[in-house]
């Protein structure tokens, strides 16, 4: 659980830099750049003959959609929605996690569901407000996409680690992973983008950076790390973590104004949610 607490922090930073700083940049090549650099850490960790050519796909598979279409979702929604907009409709992610674990279980795991509908509840307090764009339900079904691949991605790698875990170290496992989200996005904006006028600033390359490499980097490594130590209710309500830490950061590093009384509500919310998903009958990490 604090790996996955530490990199709901690092990524309270991420929505800000995006649509201050990167919203003028088309968003296949961006998502192509900050997984390019992704894999690039990665890339003395991969072993081709570490791996059957089968669980190498599979694997390359999970990155695609856990990070690159991820992504691609995510990116073009800045482009219809503000920040806080994004952050509003990333919060039906634990339902989709726990609903896609259910289903893959056969059971519904009641006790996660409680747990992750409490936590979506407990995002929303410090979200509720007016939505003012246009073109807002384009910007949610992209948001959504963003979610459910996430979320799928989150839980196929949750149930195929352990089968791998005496043959690769984590490290070597995340370079097929981000491999796969490298040429996911790749393939996307190959057709699309002009790479000739694909001239980022200087800040723009700062901030790419630290997408890449610390953000995504860093952050998807630990995440999917951490994910394999806690169970899925946990899972969901964690993934929603990042909202008040988010509104916790703009406060507290930028000087925005926010609403402590619903922060608090917020935090305490979710921490209830958590209890209740460790909470009963231990379950295996697995599951």
């Amino acid at each position: 659980m604090p790996l996955l607490l530490f990199v709901s922090l690092l990524w309270a930073f991420s929505p800000g830099l995006i649509k201050h700083f990167l919203g003028d940049l088309p968003s296949p090549a961006v998502a192509t750049v900050r997984l390019g650099l992704t894999f690039l850490v990665f890339l003395p960790f991969l072993r081709p003959s570490l791996f059957a050519k089968r669980t190498s796909a599979w694997l390359a598979g999970i990155g695609a959609i856990q990070f690159g279409l991820m992504y691609l979702f995510y990116l073009q929604a800045f482009k219809h929605l503000q920040g806080h907009e994004v952050f509003l409709f990333t919060i039906l992610t634990p339902l989709y996690v726990v609903l896609l674990d259910s289903a893959i279980a056969n059971q519904l795991a009641l006790r996660h569901l409680f747990a992750a509908l409490l936590s979506v509840v407990g995002a929303g307090i410090i979200l509720v407000r007016g939505v003012g764009t246009a073109d807002v339900m384009i910007g949610f079904l992209l948001v959504q996409g963003s979610n459910l691949c996430f979320a799928a991605g989150q839980i196929a790698y949750k149930r195929t680690r352990p089968a791998l875990a005496e043959k690769a170290t984590d490290a070597q496992l995340f370079a097929w992973l981000a491999l796969g989200g490298f040429v996911a996005t790749t393939l996307v904006a190959a057709p699309v983008t002009t790479w000739s006028a694909f001239t980022p600033s200087g800040t723009q390359w700062l901030v790419l950076a630290f997408l890449g490499l610390v953000a995504s980097g860093a952050g998807f490594f630990l995440w999917n790390r951490g994910l394999t130590q806690v169970n899925a209710g946990t899972l969901a309500v964690l993934n929603n973590a990042k909202i008040p830490l988010g509104v916790a950061v703009s406060l507290i590093v930028f000087r925005e104004a926010a609403d402590l009384a619903r922060l608090v509500a917020s935090l305490a919310v979710l921490a209830t949610a958590v209890w209740l998903a460790e909470s009963g009958k231990k379950k295996p990490a697995d599951g």
